[in-house]
């Protein structure tokens, strides 16, 4: 599935399910609980930290999945195409990192 196809079914499912969408700021405080919910499982389960023994079964694809929900809601809401927004982002990336990288002797 797309990202263009992903903005599009979770406009669908907020416009069937969810009523509206929760304005920006509520959205934007949602994400923020949702990747420290990410970022608890992956210093817990990948850092040095111990896992509890209650956050054992959490699974870490649906947290990254809650993370995406709202983003894509938050795209939705701004008129964002993240499909064009991630392309453009990427060559940028690709451009600007590609030689830096290669030479970093820390990633060798």
């Amino acid at each position: 599935m797309s990202l263009k196809q992903s903005q599009e079914q979770v406009d669908a499912w907020i416009k069937n399910h969810g009523v509206r969408y929760f304005n920006e700021l509520t959205n934007m405080a949602q994400l923020t609980e949702e990747v420290g919910e990410v970022a608890r499982i992956i210093a817990r389960r990948y850092g040095e930290q111990s896992e509890k023994e209650s956050d054992k079964n959490k699974d870490l694809g649906e947290e990254l999945a809650d993370v995406m929900f709202v983003v894509l809601c938050l795209a939705n809401q701004t008129g964002t195409d993240l499909e064009a927004a991630f392309a453009k982002k990427l060559q940028i990336k690709t451009d600007r990192d590609h030689d830096r990288h290669h030479n970093n002797d820390k990633l060798k």
